[in-house]
């Protein structure tokens, strides 16, 4: 039987819809065509968009924002005094960085109830502020406001140019959106208040306090906080300075900025807006009175550091008393103008500014701590904008008097006692080449047997030769050297007379002994260096050196100080205590000097022109100069 095999069904087609079926069904295929297609449309789309952006974020340049994070700008050098009080900046950049912890805790919070009340809660973008500063703009037909947030502004400052357009814009939220993310609002916070420019050279809220208030930014007191925080929108037309009025205007709107988001209580910000503004004297500003010490500190430092303090972004802890330095500048000025009265006849000339004669006295004074050798205050001239030439260590003019204690201190070194007598008698000494020398007492008269006390107390010239010849001249030059003085040091008897050069400060330093027990201290100016860390780079530690014995020192106390009590030096006399010095002239009174002491300082005073022309006649140490120091001593004492 043949097998019956059965027939294949074809594969059925796919049924198509029956007529009465609904659309959808009969549309299906065609919908899922246009689905794909739609999906892939988007997707092209968004990857066109993406691209887009990302060609247009290139084509936008924007900078790293790496820096940032690791915010490291220009510092200022700063100069601080005894007391830690800044008397100057060096800086190309007027800043000093401060951490958040050493400013007063309502300080960052002025700063942003003023510029950016909603800093903690937006992303580095206000999009309310933006659209209110766009109506208000609009409406005002101009950029007036800028709505721009305390990290645009960051963005800003450290990584765009300041030009006003709009791509800037874009850029600067771009930038802030990332800062934000980046960064904690603390550490945003952190370098704006120490990026931002407040006027007056001033970055930064240190520098700014520095300027405008003399303290630091942790002294400030609410009302000076408002202050600085007003200055940020236009820092010259709300400057204290030149617009008082409008500068408490938005102090008042700063404080009341505070007190609305609950930093500060409404009467907190009443008291603050009714307290005195205490601002920087214009004088301290100027920081005239402090030039010659600064210049002096400035050199020194540099060649410790190898380098400009421009860019060194360090503290320099110097020895200056402030106070002191005052009272030098005061004392100084009066005492050369009473002298160029006398000499002159003129009632009442100005020796500053554009009112100065042609030819006019000048004057230093130097004034040290006794037995550390800090420098406590330091005037080279009368004026150092109109002369920086520092007198009192870059001149270097004849000794004279004042020069006569180290050749009665070797004398006692080797022997002589104060009441030791030597003759005061006409002396003729043939020098080289024959010529004839006969020194001369001041008053032309002969005492004959003379204590070498009394020949120091009435600084008798004849004496001292005779003296000198006895001792030895290099005994006296290398007691010279052991005090400070530098060389060239003069190498024949008119070294008696002080015929050899000196600076202010080196003959000052030079008397340290006879009140120190016999031990000599350099003078100093620097006490150390720190880095804006707080390392330090450099610090001084002064070593005082016995250079004579202490009976030395003693007895020449004693007759230093008759030299004041009865000697050339009375008008130096009037002081409490022990009180000693000696008073300088050299010839034609072309310069005078004071060296004195008491048992806290050591001060010398020089006068003389820089023309080297006489002082006038009379004008000589006793006289001219004895009377700065006491009147400076008296001050200071």
């Amino acid at each position: 039987m043949a097998s019956f095999k059965p027939k294949k069904s074809p594969t059925p087609p796919e049924a198509s819809p029956p007529k009465n079926a609904p659309p959808s069904a009969r549309q299906k295929p065609l919908n899922e065509k246009h689905i794909t297609a739609f999906l892939f449309v988007i997707c092209l789309l968004i990857t066109l968009f993406v691209g887009s952006l990302l060609v247009a974020f290139k084509a936008l340049h924007l900078p790293d924002i790496g820096s940032v994070a690791t915010y490291q700008p220009l510092q200022a050098t700063e100069i601080l005094d005894r007391h830690g009080k800044v008397i100057d900046r060096i800086f190309v950049e007027n800043r000093t960085v401060l951490p958040l912890t050493k400013m007063g805790p309502l300080l960052p919070k002025a700063f942003v109830a003023a510029e950016d009340g909603r800093f903690y809660d937006h992303p580095g973008l206000d999009f309310w502020s933006v659209f209110r500063a766009a109506i208000i703009n609009v409406k005002d037909g101009r950029r007036s406001q800028g709505g721009s947030t305390i990290t645009q502004q960051v963005a800003r400052s450290l990584l765009l140019s300041p030009e006003k357009t709009y791509l800037r814009k874009v850029k600067e939220a771009i930038l802030a959106w990332r800062i934000d993310s980046l960064l904690t609002k603390d550490e945003i916070l952190y370098i704006y208040l120490n990026q931002i420019y407040l006027g007056e050279s001033a970055h930064g809220v240190e520098a700014a306090a520095q300027v405008y208030f003399g303290k630091h930014a942790s002294e400030l007191v609410l009302g000076e906080m408002a202050i600085l925080a007003g200055l940020p929108q236009a820092p010259s037309r709300y400057s204290p300075f030149d617009h008082l009025e409008l500068a408490q205007q938005r102090q008042r709107y700063v404080l009341n900025r505070m007190a609305e988001d609950g930093y500060v209580s409404s009467e907190a910000a009443r008291d603050a807006f009714l307290a005195p503004i205490q601002l920087q004297p214009p004088e301290i500003r100027a920081r005239t009175n402090n030039g010659y010490f600064v210049q002096l500190v400035r050199k020194q430092a540099e060649q410790e550091l190898g380098g400009s303090l421009n860019y060194a972004g360090v503290r320099i802890y110097t020895t200056l008393d402030s106070d002191l330095q005052l009272a030098a500048t005061i004392s100084l000025s009066r005492g050369v103008l009473a002298s160029f009265v006398r000499s002159s006849g003129q009632l009442s000339p100005s020796l500053h500014g554009k009112k100065q004669p042609q030819e006019t006295p000048q004057g230093a004074l130097v004034s040290l701590e006794a037995c550390t050798g800090h420098v406590r205050a330091l005037v080279g001239g009368l004026d150092f904008a109109a002369s920086p030439f520092d007198r009192a260590t870059q001149g270097r003019r004849s000794a004279g008097s004042v020069f006569k204690p180290l050749i009665y201190a070797t004398a006692l070194a080797n022997g002589w006692r104060p009441d030791s007598t030597i003759l005061d008698a006409p002396l003729s000494i043939r020098g080289h080449g024959g010529k004839l020398w006969q020194p001369q007492n001041f008053s032309g008269e002969f005492q004959g047997a003379t204590s070498l006390s009394e020949a120091l107390a009435y600084s008798l010239n004849v004496v001292t030769v005779r003296l000198l010849q006895k001792v030895g001249i290099d005994k006296v030059r290398a007691l010279a050297k052991d005090v400070g003085i530098q060389e060239p040091i003069t190498a024949d008897l008119s070294l008696a007379l002080g015929a050899t050069g000196v600076s202010l400060l080196e003959i000052t330093g030079a008397y340290s002994p006879f009140v120190c027990e016999g031990k000599f201290t350099a003078p100093v100016t620097i006490v150390r260096i720190e880095d804006g860390a707080g390392q330090i780079l450099m610090e001084k530690k002064t070593k005082a050196r016995q250079v004579m014995g202490r009976e030395v020192a003693l007895d020449m106390q004693k007759m230093l100080a008759a030299v004041i009590s009865e000697g050339t030096g009375k008008r130096a006399a009037g002081l409490p205590g022990l009180c000693g010095g000696k008073t300088g002239t050299t010839d034609d009174n072309r310069d005078a000097w004071f060296v004195g002491f008491t048992r806290k300082l050591i001060t010398g005073v020089w006068m003389g022109y820089d023309q080297n022309t006489s002082l006038g006649r009379d004008e000589n140490g006793g006289r001219a100069v004895a009377p700065i120091w006491l009147d400076f001593m008296r001050q200071v004492n």
